[in-house]
């Protein structure tokens, strides 16, 4: 996989792909549509937030690149890009159990916070990493 130059795009799939892990300075997409939603991102090498009308959806420091990035009703799933291990939130429902998976291997469940944000660290050093998250 490669970053994504253009910084947010649509995939044929109808998934998004987002982030630029080597930029030195802070770049921004405002306004993309994709499927109904608007969608925004910031990205370069130290952080990758994107958001979906308006609200959290994901972010990652330091930053990452994300490819087919899907939203379903049962939670999300993505790969992910970087030169580092990362920290990543991601936005669902609020308290509310997920089982996380990387590369088909589940690494347990974690329940979200009351403003519906879960977190997991991965290391993205040797590869990209396949990231499921479903609710439990």
């Amino acid at each position: 996989m490669s970053v994504v130059k253009e910084l947010l795009r649509s995939e044929e799939n109808n998934t998004i792909s987002f982030g630029n892990y080597e930029l030195r300075d802070k770049k921004k997409v405002e306004d993309f549509s994709h499927m109904g939603d608007i969608y925004k991102v910031k990205t370069f090498e130290e952080i990758t937030k994107l958001e979906k009308n308006g609200m959290f959806l994901y972010e990652s420091v330091p930053g990452t690149a994300v490819h087919e990035f899907s939203e379903t009703a049962e939670g999300v799933s993505f790969l992910a890009e970087g030169a580092h291990s990362t920290q990543v939130t991601v936005g669902l429902k609020e308290d509310t159990e997920y089982e996380v998976f990387l590369q088909g291997n589940s690494i347990g469940k974690v329940k979200t916070n009351l403003s519906g944000k879960l977190n997991l660290s991965i290391d993205l050093k040797a590869e990209d990493v396949d990231v499921k998250i479903v609710e439990a």
